[in-house]
C-alpha cells in the first residue's frame, strides 16, 4: 500500500476521530472565509490530511495553484520565511476565493528568527494569503504567532477509529488479517494513523497473511504480554530469571533500552502489586530513563530496574 492521491483525502468526511476540529474548520470554509490555524498535536492524527480538505474544498481543480506545502523541520531558517513564503504570499490567488493558503508542517522547528518573520508576514499579507501551522509541540511556537490563530488541539485516535482505518485498508488492498493481529496494529499504532499504515504496508510487503508475530516484529515493539511476564518474575523475586527473559525478549524484538523502558512503564498497571509499590516501579522509570538518555549503559541500568522490582516485596 502506497499513499497515493487515490489515498489522499479530499472530503471533510475522511478526517476520522477529530469531529469538534473538522466541525469548527468546515464552518470557516462554508463562509468562503477563514483565519490563520494553529494545528497542535501528535504525529499521524489528521493535522496535514485537514489541511488538504481544505484546500482541496477551498479551490476545487486549482488547489496545487493556491496551497504551497512547507514542511518546516527540512527548512526552518529566516531565509525561507524571506523568500519562498513572502514570495507566494504576496500574489493573488487564481480563481473565486480571495486568498491562498500557506501550510508550514513542523513548524515547531522554525528557529525563533525565522518565527518573528513569519509574525510579520502573518501580518503583512492576510489580505492575500492564509497560513495553516502545524506542530506537535504548542509550546514551541511563539506566543504573538499563536494569538494570531485560531489553535486547535488534536488528539491521538480512538480504538474505533484506528479500527475503521485497519477494516478500510483491508478492504481495498485485499489483506487478509487474523483477528489477534488486528488487536496487536491497535496496540502498535497508539492512536497513530500513519504508523499504522508504515506497519501495515511492511507487514504485506513480507507475508500473504498479517499474524500478530509478523506485526510486532515488524514495528520492533515486544509484546505487552512478554513484557508483563519479564516485570513479573521481577516482582515475585526471580531477579535472575527476569534478566534472562529480558535479555531474550529484546534481542527478539531490536529493543533498546528506552523502548523497554516506556513497554515497561505500561505494563506495571496490569502486575499483581499494590499501588504504592507501582508507584515507586513508575518513579525508578522516569530515572533510569533519564540515566540512559544521558548516556548509561542501558543493560546496567534495566538491570538495577528489575533489581529494584525485586527487592520491594521485602520492604
Amino acid at each position: 500500500m502506497i499513499w497515493t492521491e487515490k489515498y489522499r483525502p479530499h472530503t471533510f468526511d475522511d478526517v476520522r476521530g477529530q469531529d469538534e476540529i473538522v466541525r469548527k474548520v468546515k464552518a470557516f470554509v462554508q463562509q468562503g472565509n477563514m483565519p490563520h490555524l494553529l494545528f497542535t498535536g501528535p504525529a499521524g492524527v489528521g493535522k496535514t490530511s485537514l489541511s488538504l480538505v481544505i484546500a482541496h474544498t477551498l479551490f476545487g481543480k486549482e488547489w496545487r495553484e493556491n496551497l504551497l506545502e512547507l514542511n518546516a523541520s527540512d527548512e526552518r531558517g529566516i531565509d525561507v520565511v524571506r523568500n519562498t513564503v513572502k514570495d507566494f504570499a504576496r500574489t493573488r490567488a487564481i480563481g473565486s476565493v480571495p486568498f491562498k493558503i500557506i501550510h508550514l508542517d513542523e513548524c515547531d522547528a522554525l528557529t525563533r528568527e525565522a518565527q518573528q518573520a513569519l509574525r510579520r508576514t502573518m501580518e503583512n499579507y492576510t489580505q492575500t494569503c492564509r497560513f495553516i501551522l502545524s506542530a506537535n509541540y504548542a509550546s514551541k511556537i511563539l506566543d504573538p504567532i499563536q494569538s494570531r490563530c485560531a489553535v486547535f488541539k488534536f488528539k491521538p485516535l480512538d480504538e474505533k477509529y484506528v479500527r475503521d482505518v485497519i477494516h478500510h485498508i483491508a478492504r481495498e488492498e485485499h489483506l487478509s488479517i487474523v483477528p489477534s493481529a488486528e488487536n496487536a496494529l491497535v496496540v502498535v499504532a497508539e492512536g497513530d494513523a500513519r504508523r499504522l499504515q508504515n506497519v501495515l504496508q511492511t507487514c504485506a510487503a513480507v507475508a500473504s497473511e498479517i499474524t500478530e508475530e509478523l506485526v510486532f516484529s515488524m514495528a520492533s515493539v515486544a509484546r505487552p504480554q512478554d513484557i508483563k511476564n519479564v516485570l513479573q518474575l521481577a516482582v515475585d523475586g526471580d531477579f535472575f530469571k527476569a534478566r534472562d527473559s529480558l535479555i531474550k525478549v529484546m534481542q527478539t524484538y531490536g529493543l533498546s533500552g528506552i523502548d523497554v523502558i516506556k513497554a515497561i512503564q505500561k505494563a506495571i498497571w496490569d502486575i499483581s502489586l499494590e499501588t504504592r509499590a507501582k508507584v515507586s516501579l513508575i518513579d525508578r522509570c522516569g530515572e533510569i530513563e533519564f540515566r540512559i538518555v544521558e548516556g548509561s549503559d542501558e543493560f546496567i541500568q534495566l538491570e538495577a530496574l528489575l533489581a529494584h522490582a525485586s527487592i520491594l516485596k521485602m520492604k
